[in-house]
């Protein structure tokens, strides 16, 4: 047998230890070293932060504004992982990604903002969402994906786990993932730990608990994301990979008309519409329906199908759009359907009209009201997201701005009773069909659509 030199070993045993197979995501220098904060500093608020037994611990306090322990160093691709712990379900807190500061926001005590894995432990259970702090509200609303929302556990340690790599932001809680959101701003930034303000003395002193900070920055291996969990895409009129893969197709590729026609037509209006500009624009016909192009349909088909959109309305627009739009109920041009109603609330009369609010913004039409928190409204002007879910099992969900508003059970005894009493009792076994064309509404207002997309669902 051939005897090795102990120089010979030395070298066999470096190359085992240091081959690129077997090196793992190590803590980049500077990011937390167990003991003390070098590296971090505090902004906006006055919370305290301390090192404790190898984790960083942040402590309410009383009348602060939001307070952020950031690094002083700036990250733009990175897979990051940390466990953390919140005291009480009374508290919240998050942790920001590629996030900057104004210095002069909130009366120059600094504006923290960026996108934020939030930790939320209330009653809603939105922990691992998306939240962009200090600038567009919620970006991703656990809300959809409610499979999520019990891994995040109050008292204990949680392991949660953040990708940021090109313009995708995802997250996962204990193992589960939770939220996937595209987005077009921020490449860059600096990573943060929240203390969320309080203002009541039950809610001062409440800790939150950072420990095992572990980031990657070169050779990133993103873990797999199931198909089922909706992508929140922020790029107009486009898929990700991730939404391709799971069988989401565009209904509208911002140039073209193709796949869409006038409800009562073989081909697309020759007037009211405008698609070649990044919206399906319809124009203005003083409120007129009979006046303008009217409604138009897609080509297609479907029966189960989740429907994305956006949308933005113009002071006291009004359309819609629906499913289950057969084409065997028309009338004055206007083909019948379930409508996801979208309208200017506070402006147009239709708001005031109905039962109970079923007339309003993202409301089932004239049958079901849509229970939506202002804050989720955003103003006319605005681009808001719509989304319609219909299962095989004929449940129903719509969501505004990915807040679930409504549920119902399609053709059960309650829908078939608030029908007898609406407008639509005329048609027989209205919004029933087994399939129907969607439909984008003109109802003789300004209103455009983008980033349409749908998912055809399987039993």
């Amino acid at each position: 047998m051939r005897r090795l030199s102990i120089n010979s070993v030395v070298i066999i045993l470096l190359v085992a230890v240091y081959s690129p197979s077997k090196v793992k995501a190590q803590s980049t220098p500077g990011l937390f070293d167990g003991k003390t904060l070098k590296g971090w500093k505090r902004l906006a608020g006055t919370a305290d932060y301390k090192v404790e037994n190898g984790a960083i611990v942040g402590t309410t306090v009383l009348n602060s504004d939001n307070t952020f322990l950031v690094t002083e160093k700036e990250y733009g691709d990175f897979i990051l992982e940390l466990d953390t712990k919140i005291e009480s379900p009374l508290s919240n807190s998050g942790v920001q990604t590629r996030s900057h500061c104004d210095p002069a926001g909130h009366d120059g005590k600094g504006r923290v903002y960026g996108r934020q894995f939030e930790i939320d432990p209330s009653a809603r259970k939105w922990s691992g969402g998306i939240y962009d702090e200090g600038r567009r509200d919620w970006l991703y609303p656990v809300d959809l994906n409610a499979k999520a929302k019990d891994a995040f556990k109050v008292g204990v340690y949680n392991h949660i786990r953040m990708e940021c790599i090109g313009n995708e932001m995802r997250t996962w809680i204990n193992g589960i993932p939770v939220a996937d959101v595209v987005d077009t701003i921020d490449r860059k930034g600096f990573i943060g730990l929240q203390v969320h303000a309080v203002t009541t003395a039950e809610q001062a002193g409440k800790k939150v608990y950072f420990k095992n900070l572990r980031i990657q920055t070169k050779n990133l291996m993103p873990k797999p994301f199931p198909k089922d969990i909706y992508t929140v895409n922020y790029t107009p009129n486009s898929l990700s990979p991730h939404e391709r893969a799971s069988g989401w197709a565009l209904l509208y590729d911002g140039h073209t008309s193709s796949g869409w026609r006038g409800a009562t037509m073989t081909t697309f209006p020759a007037k009211g519409w405008v698609y070649n500009n990044g919206a399906m624009h319809v124009l203005s016909s003083e409120g007129k329906e009979e006046s303008g192009g009217g409604d138009i349909v897609t080509d297609d088909l479907y029966s189960t199908f989740d429907l994305s959109f956006e949308f933005k309305i113009t002071p006291g627009a009004n359309s819609g759009v629906k499913y289950f739009v057969t084409l065997s109920e028309v009338t004055k041009g206007s083909a019948i359907g379930l409508e996801y109603q979208v309208l200017d609330d506070v402006l147009h009369p239709d708001a005031k009209l109905g039962r109970n609010g079923d007339r309003t913004l993202s409301s089932l039409y004239d049958l079901i009201p849509a229970n939506k928190p202002a804050r989720f409204i955003r103003p006319v002007g605005a681009w808001n997201t719509g989304r319609i879910i219909v299962y095989p099992n004929n449940h129903v969900e719509h969501y505004l701005n990915g807040v679930k508003v409504l549920e119902y059970e399609r053709g059960s005894k309650e829908f078939k009773d608030l029908v007898a009493i609406s407008k639509y009792v005329i048609w027989k076994n209205f919004g029933e069909a087994k399939e129907g064309h969607l439909l984008l509404q003109d109802h003789g207002n300004e209103v455009f659509f983008r980033s349409i997309k749908v998912k055809r669902l399987g039993k």
